[in-house]
This record gives structure tokens, sequence and C-alpha cells, in this order.
């Protein structure tokens, strides 16, 4: 579907350009684009290669099984429903230590694995469960110690302090995540959610 939307925007584009007259100014900005893309990119790699570096580190090290064992007993008190030795509360726990320490890449498959063990514990296989749908609202928000992308294209775009990010992210997902969690467990306890 995105993709769909782009190739109208771009078709409109050179069809407005050609009737306004302005064909070339819209090929000098498509070229533009390009190269400042390439240019994005090529910044990036050097950065996320260090940053996912260290972040590789910090789970070869355990720090992040360390910080897994730390967020579970808050897991179970945010999942009663979820058994304290089930592999779903396994991979939830991985998925959000991954995210906190800034490992996507690595929490990606963690998270698709806590939702296919989530729904083997689901007996109404076409509702999503409570468990899931604050799952889903914490893994959204997920609070982020080192957002290393961002960090990334800080310093790709030619930020002299690229890293003055961390503070301010590291507030705005917390809040975003006791937002997420609060609403979640709200609507759970609202009549017309309950399955």
């Amino acid at each position: 579907m995105i993709n769909m939307i782009w190739f109208l925007m771009i078709v409109v584009g050179v069809i407005v350009g050609g009737i306004t007259g302005n064909i070339e100014a819209v090929t000098k900005a498509a070229v533009d684009s390009a190269n400042s893309a390439v240019e994005l990119s090529l910044g990036l790699i050097g950065v996320m290669t260090l940053w996912l570096g260290v972040m590789k580190i910090a789970e070869e090290s355990g720090l992040v099984s360390a910080l897994a064992r730390a967020l579970k007993p808050i897991m179970i008190r945010l999942f009663p429903e979820v058994p304290a030795e089930h592999p779903a509360m396994g991979a939830m726990v991985l998925n959000i230590a991954a995210n906190v320490l800034g490992l996507g890449n690595a929490a990606t498959p963690l998270g698709l694995k806590a939702m296919e063990e989530l729904q083997k514990l689901n007996y109404k296989k076409d509702t999503a469960t409570n468990a899931m749908c604050t799952f889903l609202a914490i893994n959204t928000s997920s609070v982020q110690l080192i957002p290393t992308t961002t960090i990334a294209m800080m310093y790709a775009a030619g930020s002299t302090d690229p890293t003055v990010i961390i503070g301010p992210t590291m507030i705005a997902t917390t809040l975003s995540t006791v937002a997420g969690v609060v609403a979640a467990k709200t609507f759970e306890k609202m009549p017309m959610f309950r399955a």
C-alpha cells in the first residue's frame, strides 16, 4: 500500500511539474534528493556500526540478561495472566531488555516470538488478549536508554553533539511507556473491551 502511495505522489509530481512548466525543477529535486539520501546512508554506516558493536558487546557480556532479570518482577505484575515460567514471559522480558538497550534488530524476533507464545495462551484466537495489548503498548513505546539510530542520524546530518538526544529520549520514552501501560490497563477493565 505504501508503495502505491509513493508511486502516486511521484506520478502526480511529474504531471504537475509538466503542466506548470517546472519539469526541470522536479528533475533537479529528484537528483538532489537521491544524492542527499546516499550521503546520509554512508554517514550512518560508521556510526551504526560503532553503536551496534557496543550493543553486541553488552549482549555478549550478559548485560541484556541482567536487565532481563531485573525486569522480571515488574513483568509478573504487568502480566498476571501469563505464567512466570512460560516461554512468552521469557520472550517478552528479553524483547523489552533489547529495546531498552537500543538493540532493535535483536528485539524484533523476540517480540514476534512473544506474540506467538501469547497466542498459544489465547482461548479466543481471533481476539487479542489483555497481555497481548499491554505488551504491544510497551513494545511500541519502548523505553530506550541509548537511541542508537537517532544518534547515528544526527551524526550523519552533521550534529556537533549527537548524544544530546539521550536525556530527552529517556524522558519521552518512559512517559510514553507509562501512558501506554495505563491506557491498556484502563481499557482492559472496561466492560465493552472484555472478551
